[in-house]
Formats: C-alpha cells, structure tokens, sequence
C-alpha cells in the first residue's frame, strides 16, 4: 500500500496517496489545488444558482403577462399560428380562389371562405380557411364567385354544407380554450414544417 496512487481531483494526475492531502471533497497533490478545486465547485454552483433564478424570473414574467393579457390578444395570438399554419398546409397548392400557382411572388394569405367577422363560429375551422393570394384576398373580397366551386372541389359537398349550415352559429371562445388550441396549432406548425422540409428534399 505504501506505493499506492491515485489521481488529484484537479490537475488528474496520478501520485503517492502518502504524499497527498486528503479533504472531505477528496484527495489532492496540495493544498493549492484542494483549495482551487473547492473556488471551482463553488463558483459552478454560484453559476447553476444563477441560470435558476433567471430562469424562474422569465417563468413569473411570461406569466404575469399572460395574467393581464386580454381575449383579444389571445385570440389574435391563435388567429396568427393558425395562419401560418394554412400557409404552409397549402405551401404547394394554387391560390384558393384563382389560377396562381405556388410559385407566385406575391404575398400568400389565409383567405376565410366565411369572414371571421361575420361567422365568429367558423373562424378557426380549417375547412373554412385556405391560402390566398393578397389580390383575391384583399382586392377582391375574397373571390367568393371562384373560391366557392374551389373550395367545394377541395374539401367536398359534405364538408361545405356543414360551413354553411353553421356560419350564423353564435360561437364565444373563452381563454382556456384559446390557450389549448395555441399549443394545438404551434405542434401542428412544427409537425408541417418538418413534413414540407422531406417534400423539398
């Protein structure tokens, strides 16, 4: 045993355990090293302490936003992933009420068959709502004359019965429900991302 070794736990190196000094956090070549060894783990905790607690802060930050947050802003949160979503759901389809098709230049829109501001009810229903060009969208009201036999070719007679059937439906969102479909929406985003990325590649 007299010739036995082991490694500092600073520098690593191996040495004659007589000639090291033993401590509760382990066995050095010195005190020097025992002593920077302990400033080390002291000043990684120190660190570790720190991530924590600013991690805590943003936590309680976003929270106490989301508190005072209205249903408007919530709702204008959902309206905007889910647009983003029915742009990259139709990335590579033609514009829902005419002949553009996804190569396009202009600006690409989520064009509700049914406005959102008369049919509260169908607002975030997908069938309801499909990739625009900004001309049809904004310029033409909608296009409704060549979005309607579109949309009735695109998602079939059953489904725009049921748009129409249900557009004058009185429909209130609470926050809660707000909030579920805006994690719904963000996976959904993720999910069609990565499904348009293998299409390209």
């Amino acid at each position: 045993m007299a010739n036995a070794k082991k490694a500092c736990r600073y520098c690593k190196e191996y040495k004659q355990v007589h000639t090291m000094v033993t401590v509760p956090l382990g066995v050095f070549c010195n005190w020097a090293h025992a002593i920077a060894h302990g400033k080390a783990l002291a000043e990684k905790k120190k660190v570790k302490v720190k991530v924590a607690s600013d991690k805590a802060a943003r936590v309680k930050h976003k929270a106490d936003k989301e508190r005072v947050k209205t249903k408007a802003k919530w709702l204008q949160e959902l309206q905007v992933i889910e647009n983003q979503y029915i742009r990259l759901r139709d990335k590579f389809k033609c514009c829902a009420s005419c002949d553009k098709g996804p190569e396009w230049g202009g600006q690409w829109q989520a064009g509700h068959y049914y406005s959102r501001g008369h049919s509260a009810s169908l607002r975030f229903n997908l069938n309801n709502i499909h990739k625009q060009c900004s001309v049809c969208n904004n310029h033409l009201s909608g296009n409704i004359g060549q979005y309607t036999p579109k949309l009735i070719n695109k998602i079939g007679q059953a489904k725009f019965d049921y748009l129409t059937a249900h557009k004058s439906d009185i429909r209130s969102y609470d926050v809660e429900w707000i909030k579920r479909a805006i994690k719904i929406s963000r996976k959904g985003v993720k999910r069609i991302k990565k499904r348009n990325a293998n299409i390209i590649n």
